[in-house]
């Protein structure tokens, strides 16, 4: 699997990332499916493994951390995980200094190493000073429990802010990541935050290129009863793109898909991990199975009108002051 430098770093990640959002949440999930999943994806080339610990309360890092040394080397994968979402119901964004050291200790003990490569802001907290959560990444850089830093979720003048402040003192720990979603169906990133990111090099990861899943196509003639979309858990998560909008974008999809002999899974996860800017675009799957589809889509390279019609299909509403 192709590399790709992260951000205005050293460090080197695989165009695929390994997403554990839903490691550890299904009651009726294989408990030996994880270490298929992992097995797979570092087979295939990955290294980019992606987790927070609000993923399943912590149950996803502590999977990982149990398939750490087993499955595969520690020194052999890169750790991405996030910290900043609170479980107080009054604050629901916590990026004071003690709430993210208090995380990241907590996720280090989970995923049982001493640190982790990229460590992410989940969200910006209105509540804080960035003086103070920016200070604390530095401070986690300085300790050795994190070699490289970025921010999730946010918005671009809230990433462009992060990465200038960082880098208006030396010593400080520069912004290397951005991590949002991104996809066919999604392409809000495109307004501002991808701009930024473009200007200022930091790399992309994005996460659900698949568009929650709907760009597979599994959604065309229906729900599934056994679908995320049908699921207490996951069907608001899913049928934000499950519009008449989207419906348009997922059949212009199948289209180019059945003229490329390939699969609409394979024309979605292309063209996302293909745009500019984007380092790394995050795949989680339901199973080992469904990985594989996904890690497929490596070899495909769109025709170039394939991707300016897709682009077409589902262009952002951009107006002022984005075109003027």
């Amino acid at each position: 699997m192709e590399q790709r430098p992260l951000g205005l770093s050293g460090l080197e990640v695989s165009r695929l990332a390994l997403g554990t959002m839903t490691w550890g949440t299904a009651q009726d999930a294989d408990p030996e499916d994880p270490a298929a999943q992992l097995t797979a994806f570092i087979e295939a080339g990955g290294n980019l493994i992606d987790t927070a610990g609000v993923y399943g309360q912590g149950a996803a890092e502590t999977i990982l951390g149990e398939l750490l040394g087993k499955v595969v080397p520690r020194c052999d994968v890169t750790i991405a995980t996030k910290s900043g979402v609170s479980a107080h119901p009054e604050r629901r964004r916590n990026t004071s200094r003690g709430h993210l050291l208090r995380e990241l200790d907590a996720s280090l003990a989970r995923l049982g190493t001493d640190h982790v490569d990229l460590w992410q802001l989940h969200v910006h907290d209105p509540d804080t000073p960035i003086e103070e959560t920016l200070a604390t990444l530095d401070y986690a850089v300085s300790t050795g429990r994190v070699r490289y830093v970025g921010v999730s979720n946010h918005t671009g003048w809230q990433t462009a802010r992060a990465v200038t402040w960082q880098r208006s003192w030396p010593g400080r720990s520069p912004i290397v990541a951005s991590q949002v979603e991104y996809s066919l169906v999604q392409r809000g990133i495109e307004r501002e935050v991808l701009p930024a990111c473009l200007a200022l090099d930091v790399g992309v990861l994005a996460w659900s290129p698949l568009g929650r899943g709907v760009l597979t196509g599994k959604y065309r003639f229906g729900r599934p009863s056994d679908s995320r979309a049908s699921s207490p858990q996951w069907g608001r998560f899913v049928s934000a793109y499950l519009d008449d909008r989207c419906a348009g974008i997922i059949e212009a999809v199948a289209t180019a898909a059945d003229g490329l002999g390939v699969s609409p899974l394979d024309v979605a996860l292309a063209w996302v991990r293909d745009q500019p800017g984007v380092t790394s675009a995050i795949v989680g799957a339901r199973n080992a199975a469904q990985l594989r589809s996904s890690l497929a889509a490596e070899s495909l390279y769109l025709p170039p009108e394939i991707r300016l019609a897709l682009a077409d299909v589902s262009a952002p509403s951009l107006g002022y002051p984005e075109r003027h």
